[in-house]
């Protein structure tokens, strides 16, 4: 009796060792199926601070300007749109000015303006000036209306009234004979409209509305001459 008692007790010792080199190593396993311990340094890791996002920001935006000047020294004219979109007026004026720049014939300046048209971009100074120039060396019926809008597309009042007193003056030379008194005033007329109430409005429109009048006034005499 004794010794099967001894040998019940032997044989359960013998299993809840067994039992437990078992479920020792499914305990060890488990260690891989839990999350990854955090990290102690990023708890404390400091953000990056605004001034530092600044100055990362400044310096994407300072390459972007350069990249779209030197594009557009290449004559890449998609440079003026991606300018225009950002909504940098100054770097649009720039890009704008070196595509100027680089129209060099009355072909390449019609080629430019076509573009800036159909893309409904902005007319900056540089622009007008170089069509101003352009039309002045050979004036026409065409070229003075394309002047005068430019001229108005550039919402410079100043600029406006510059290529009115180049009409008259060619007008006065005889050098626009396929233009009539009354259609020169009618051009004159119209693009004024085209300038924004801010430019109309400012010390420059005044001006300009001065010029106009006494514009109006010599047309509609020498169209009342003629007749």
């Amino acid at each position: 009796m004794v010794t099967l008692l001894i040998t019940a007790v032997a044989v359960l010792v013998l299993f809840g060792i067994g039992v437990y080199f078992w479920q020792k190593p499914a305990i060890h396993n488990s260690d891989d199926v839990l999350p990854p311990r955090p990290n102690a340094r990023g708890l404390f890791e400091e953000e990056p601070s605004t001034e530092a996002v600044d100055a990362e920001r400044l310096a994407l935006l300072s390459q972007q300007r350069e990249r779209l000047i030197r594009e557009a020294q290449n004559g890449e004219r998609s440079a003026l749109d991606e300018a225009h979109l950002g909504g940098d007026l100054e770097l649009y004026d720039r890009v704008l000015a070196e595509l100027v720049q680089i129209s060099d014939s009355d072909p390449k300046l019609l080629s430019l303006l076509s573009y800036v048209s159909q893309n409904e971009l902005p007319v900056n100074k540089s622009l007008a000036e170089a069509v101003l120039a352009s039309w002045r060396e050979a004036p026409d019926r065409g070229g003075t209306a394309r002047a005068l809008h430019f001229a108005a597309l550039s919402d410079d009042a100043d600029i406006y009234r510059g290529a009115v007193e180049n009409a008259l003056q060619l007008w006065r030379a005889a050098k626009l004979k396929d233009i009539s008194a009354i259609e020169l005033r009618a051009l004159f007329d119209g693009e004024f409209w085209v300038l924004s109430s801010r430019s109309r409005s400012s010390g420059a429109g005044f001006v300009l509305k001065r010029t106009l009048d006494r514009a109006r006034r010599e047309l509609e005499a020498a169209a009342s001459a003629n007749q």
